[in-house]
């Protein structure tokens, strides 16, 4: 049971609410703990806590353009690995082809995010039509494979949890309807377009367990379930099927947008929103030194608003111990409310245990980063 010494102290000049009205001519800062939910404390700064001058050292930010990945292979397992540690692995793959063979992870539950293109997924539990901006839940052991549109290659975000589950966030006193529905989520159907693929042709399929694959040939093909009950369910949803939670004077943390939890780490979802509207409240991400997360965002669609030059398909890493918030101009536009509502759509992965850089990430990444955040000379 945790004790953390709580007893807040005000010293100096500050604000009375975190996250506005700050004293003239000053930057707030949080420092924190667990994220967004233990203890924390807010600095009034005289400069931008990102105002550096020189940075150097392995601490440095990162941004990867998945753009610029050439991909190969027609399985999920020929994904272009970023990612890794003992509870996650974050990857890219693009299937061009209907697949000719079945998958199944082992290793953990997957978790697909259609950045681009459409299609349908065949699985143990029947058929599903995805789309982009879906997220598609595969509980650990499920066996599975994707036909793209024709014309409509389907781009893959992969997230895996390593040893463990996916689950729902606590909604607390939003209760269980807030932000989505669990009826909202969609599970694939027994149709007769899956019942047509099965037959007695030969099918292999490809398994990860302890990160190796191994193949097992059968000589008809394993979806061939006639029917199903349970709740440990392959699921979909839609960033489009999301509703935000707001409010109009107060900056919520990025935490309050959390999608899935996985084992050490979490999803978050952003979508558009209407920006506050409360003169005295912050109106782009607040700077802030998260200490016990790396933050991982990948951007879907639309303009980031607290980031410049960032464009769909780019990823951004703040390893923990990085002390961050919005770039300059992004910072200057909030502060003159010049945009009233947000237009992004973005996956954010926060991981409590550090991740690996992955050679696949490396040969992607954009060096000049963390001088995004230089003040205009």
């Amino acid at each position: 049971m945790n004790k953390w010494i709580r007893f807040p102290r005000v010293e100096g000049k500050t604000s009375r609410q975190a996250h506005a009205d700050f004293p003239a001519n000053t930057f707030e800062r949080e420092m924190g703990k667990e994220g967004f939910f233990g203890p924390c404390t807010h600095f009034y700064h005289s400069h931008p806590p990102t105002g550096w001058s020189q940075f150097t050292g392995p601490l440095r930010p990162h941004a990867f353009d998945s753009t610029k990945l050439q991909h190969s292979g027609d399985s999920p397992w020929d994904q272009k690995p970023l990612l890794r540690n003992e509870n996650s692995l974050v990857g890219l793959w693009i299937c061009r082809e209907p697949m000719d063979h079945l998958i199944r992870n082992a290793d953990g539950d997957q978790l697909l995010f259609v950045h681009n293109g459409s299609g349908k997924l065949f699985c143990d539990f029947g058929r599903l039509s995805i789309r982009d901006g879906d997220y598609i839940l595969l509980p650990r052991g499920t066996m599975w494979r994707l036909s793209p549109t024709e014309n409509e290659p389907l781009e893959l975000l992969l997230i895996e949890a390593s040893g463990g589950h996916f689950q729902l966030p606590e909604k607390g006193i939003l209760g269980p309807n807030a932000i989505f529905d669990e009826a909202i989520l969609d599970v694939p159907s027994i149709d007769e377009a899956f019942l047509a693929q099965q037959g007695d042709t030969q099918w292999q399929v490809v398994v990860k367990a302890r990160q190796q694959l191994s193949k097992i040939t059968y000589p008809f093909n394993p979806l061939d379930a006639t029917g199903w009950t349970g709740d440990n369910l392959a699921v979909r949803i839609n960033w489009r099927d999301i509703r935000p939670v707001m409010s109009h004077r107060y900056h919520l943390p990025p935490s309050a947008h959390t999608t899935f939890v996985g084992p050490g780490f979490v999803v978050a979802t952003f979508v558009p929103r209407p920006i506050e509207s409360d003169p005295g409240a912050l109106k782009v991400p607040f700077f802030h030194s998260n200490d016990d997360y790396d933050e991982l965002i990948f951007y879907h669609r639309g303009n980031f608003f607290s980031r410049d030059n960032i464009h769909p398909g780019m990823l951004t890493l703040h390893p923990m111990g990085f002390t961050h918030g919005p770039h300059p101009k992004a910072f200057a536009t909030g502060v003159k409310h010049a945009r009233k509502a947000t237009d992004e759509v973005a996956v954010m992965i926060d991981s409590r245990t550090p991740w690996d850089i992955l050679p696949d990430a490396e040969a992607i990444e954009f060096e000049d980063y963390v001088n995004s955040w230089k003040t205009p000379q």
